[in-house]
C-alpha cells in the first residue's frame, strides 16, 4: 500500500511541476467549453426546441457535471503516450504491475483537477442555480463502474497503439473522437435522432460517461444501468489483459 500511496503523490505533485499558470490554463480551456454549452442549452429551451425529454434544469447539469468529472470520464492513463516517449520501459523496472502503476498514477494525475478546478466549480453552481445533488445514490457506484471500464478502454486503445507503431498520434486522436462521440460526454444520448442513442447506450462507450450522468440527473434508472456497466466490465477486462499479452512483444518504445 505504501507503494500505491506513494506512486498516487509522485503523480499529483508532479502535474504542479509545470507552475500553477500552465495548471490553470487547461482549466481556463474547460470552462471555455462549458460556458457556450450552457448559453446553448438555455437558448434551445428558450426557443421551445425539443430537449429529448430533458428538463432545461437537468440539461445545465448534466453538461456541468460532465465538465466536474471530465478526466475521471474519459480516462487517459500514460499507457496511450507513454509507448512512444519511452516511459513505458521505466513499469518494467518497478516492483509492480504494469497496470497497477498506470491505475495509481492517472488517479494521482486527476487529484489536482479534481481540487483547484473540480471543487471550486462544485460548490460554484449551487449559487447559480444548478442542481448538484445526484438524483440516486447509486450514482457512486454507477460512476466507479465507469472509471473501471474506462481504464479497461484505455488499455485496450493502448495495445491499438502498439499495433499502429509510428502512427501512434493518429491512433491518440481517433481515440479521443470515439470516445467524445459515442461516450455522451458532450451531447445526451436523448438528444441524438434517428434513435442513435439506443444504440450508443448498449456500447461499451456509452457506459463511460452517458450512464453515470443520466443515473445523476434522473433520466435513467441505475437498475438498468449498472447491470449493463458490470456486463462490460466483466467483458473488456479479461481483453484487456489477453490482448496486451499479445501486444507487448511487438512493443517498439522510443524516446531513448
Amino acid at each position: 500500500m505504501n507503494g500505491i500511496f506513494a506512486t498516487i503523490k509522485m503523480s499529483a505533485t508532479g502535474k504542479l511541476h509545470g507552475g500553477i499558470l500552465a495548471l490553470f490554463s487547461n482549466y481556463l480551456f474547460n470552462m471555455f467549453f462549458l460556458l457556450p454549452m450552457i448559453f446553448l442549452w438555455q437558448s434551445l429551451a428558450a426557443g421551445g426546441a425539443d430537449l429529448g425529454g430533458f428538463s432545461l434544469s437537468q440539461l445545465l447539469t448534466y453538461t456541468c457535471i460532465s465538465a466536474i468529472f471530465r478526466s475521471v470520464l474519459n480516462v487517459q492513463s500514460g499507457a496511450v503516450s507513454w509507448h512512444y516517449e519511452g516511459q513505458i520501459i521505466d513499469l518494467y523496472r518497478r516492483p509492480q504491475s504494469i497496470f497497477g502503476q498506470l491505475v495509481t498514477t492517472t488517479i494521482g494525475g486527476w487529484l489536482p483537477e479534481l481540487l483547484f478546478f473540480s471543487l471550486p466549480l462544485l460548490l460554484l453552481l449551487p449559487l447559480l442555480g444548478i442542481n448538484i445533488i445526484p438524483a440516486s445514490a447509486l450514482f457512486w457506484p454507477c460512476l466507479f463502474l465507469s472509471i473501471s471500464l474506462g481504464f479497461a478502454v484505455d488499455f485496450l486503445f493502448s495495445c491499438f497503439i502498439i499495433r499502429m507503431k509510428n502512427a501512434n498520434w493518429l491512433a491518440y486522436t481517433l481515440r479521443n473522437a470515439v470516445i467524445l462521440l459515442l461516450s455522451g460526454a458532450v451531447i445526451p444520448f436523448d438528444l441524438l435522432p434517428w434513435g442513435m442513442g439506443d444504440i450508443f447506450n448498449l456500447l461499451p462507450f456509452g457506459s463511460l460517461a452517458a450512464a453515470p450522468l443520466s443515473v445523476f440527473v434522473g433520466m435513467a434508472s441505475p437498475g438498468a444501468i449498472i447491470p449493463l456497466q458490470i456486463f462490460w466490465n466483466i467483458c473488456l477486462w479479461p481483453l484487456a489483459f489477453l490482448a496486451y499479452a499479445k501486444s507487448r512483444e511487438k512493443m517498439v518504445s522510443y524516446g531513448g
